[in-house]
């Protein structure tokens, strides 16, 4: 069964330029079904029924693998993580029906089950302001974490596209630069004003933490080296939290981007195509978030709104 599953994994990253994260998280899940169906003696994935695939899904809900209670106080397994499960199994099953010919694919009838939408945790733009003020005795360290910050507010960049940001994207004399998101696409989004001459005055002394095998990335550590996930939060978290804005995640920037564009009129797809999201119902969650925006509209262009 693993050596089915290795194509499958392979197909994602190679065929369908699927993220990395993405290929861990299904990797992961995958591979917890094959341990089941091994403990009931299952060996080959043609063994494996719509009934075996339901009870797996019993057993995920039964073995309290989340933290979370129902309305009787019982824990249970989230709807996020059995949406993710059942995903995982109708991808592979349908890549073993198009790829090698299974004839009968037994996640075709799985129910989805529905998705909670959460509401993003945005910073006002009092809050942004007061994040972003520039250090009153700069250094290299501090003009960097600056730098870094302006341009996760600026364009919307994931965490990881911060971190693997190399100087050949950056356009800034054109105000733009090009990004490789999820799954390897590259776009375009601007840099605004204020984020350029951030990066201008990090660039001007980005040669004190170069290294004798520093990489081309954009920023870099004290060694010369490209920051890890958790090292590039740190940072940010700890500039954050000097500034009074102690309970900054790491996707609060991102959604700031998108929840002030939104609000000062910005159209969805514009917003869409800058945060590199693959579908518009991804970005869709942004639209709550403009309700005060929306009343303002009617109430100074509808004829009966006052």
């Amino acid at each position: 069964m693993n050596v089915l599953l290795e194509d499958f994994l392979a197909h994602l990253s190679h065929e369908r330029g699927q993220a990395a994260n993405t290929l861990k998280t299904y990797d992961i899940l995958l591979r917890r079904f094959v341990g089941w169906a091994e403990s009931l003696s299952i060996a080959s994935w043609k063994q494996v029924t719509q009934t075996h695939l339901q009870q797996f899904l019993e057993y995920e809900t039964s073995r309290r693998l989340e933290p979370r209670l129902d309305r009787q106080g019982q824990r249970r397994l989230s709807a996020e993580s059995l949406y993710l499960q059942i995903a995982a199994l109708r991808a592979f099953f349908r890549f073993a029906e198009e790829e090698h010919g299974m004839k009968d694919n037994p996640a075709l009838n799985l129910s989805m089950p529905r998705r909670w939408k959460r509401v993003p945790k945005a910073l006002s733009e009092e809050q942004v302001k007061e994040l972003l003020t520039p250090p009153l005795n700069p250094t290299p360290t501090s003009l960097r974490d600056h730098a870094i910050l302006e341009l996760a507010y600026s364009s919307g960049l994931r965490l990881a596209e911060l971190r693997t940001l190399r100087l050949e994207q950056l356009h800034l004399e054109a105000g733009f630069m090009t990004v490789i998101g999820k799954g390897n696409k590259e776009r375009v989004v601007p840099v605004g004003c204020s984020a350029r001459a951030a990066l201008d005055r990090y660039l001007a002394v980005r040669s004190d933490f170069v290294k004798r095998r520093s990489p081309g990335t954009v920023f870099l550590t004290a060694r010369g080296t490209s920051f890890a996930h958790v090292t590039l939060w740190l940072r940010i978290t700890n500039w954050a939290k000097e500034r009074g804005v102690p309970e900054l995640t790491p996707h609060m920037l991102r959604h700031s981007f998108a929840t002030h564009l939104m609000n000062g009129g910005a159209d969805l797809r514009v917003i869409q195509e800058l945060l590199g999201h693959s579908s518009i119902s991804t970005t869709e969650v942004y639209t709550h978030v403009a309700g005060a925006r929306l009343r303002d509209v009617h109430d100074q262009c509808h004829p009966r709104a006052i």
